[in-house]
């Protein structure tokens, strides 16, 4: 875990509103990453800065037992261009706590970590957490997957 400063940046993609009620976030998100990948979001995309994929939570409607929204999509210059059944999301700048997990995407990784996250007591604001999917994690079997979690 490190702490770190982010300036702003947007992303654009597709999104799902959800919670982490047992069997609902576990279903919802999976769809959502199946829909992502069946529907080409980049080539929808004329200002996509990047090829790494973010999944963002936000639109928390308490702490992370309450419902919140995902969002996967790309990072973009602004919001100026949303292609219709999209969502834009701003990404505020500040403080930060990184987690990196590294290890095997098909075992849990991901999930294992935000496990973790839930324990730490760590003072979340509860504004818009993100995971970045990067080089970095092309290898399921050996992948590293930068988490970011907003802080007070």
């Amino acid at each position: 875990m490190e702490s770190v400063t982010l300036t702003p940046f947007f992303v654009v993609g597709i999104a799902v509103s959800t919670s982490n009620d047992p069997g609902k976030a576990g279903i919802d998100i999976p769809e959502l990453w199946a829909r992502f990948s069946t529907e080409n979001i980049a080539s929808k995309l004329e200002n996509k800065l990047g090829d790494e994929v973010y999944s963002i939570y936000t639109d928390y409607e308490g702490d992370y037992t309450q419902p919140y929204t995902t969002v996967i999509g790309y990072a973009v210059q602004n919001l100026d261009q949303i292609p219709e059944g999209m969502r834009g999301v701003t990404i505020a700048g500040g403080a930060y706590e990184q987690h990196s997990p590294k290890g095997n995407m098909n075992e849990g990784l991901v999930f294992k970590a935000w496990l973790d996250i839930w324990k730490s007591g760590v003072s979340r604001a509860y504004t818009t957490d993100f995971e970045v999917y990067g080089g970095k994690a092309h290898n399921p079997e050996a992948a590293e997957v930068d988490i970011f979690i907003a802080v007070r």
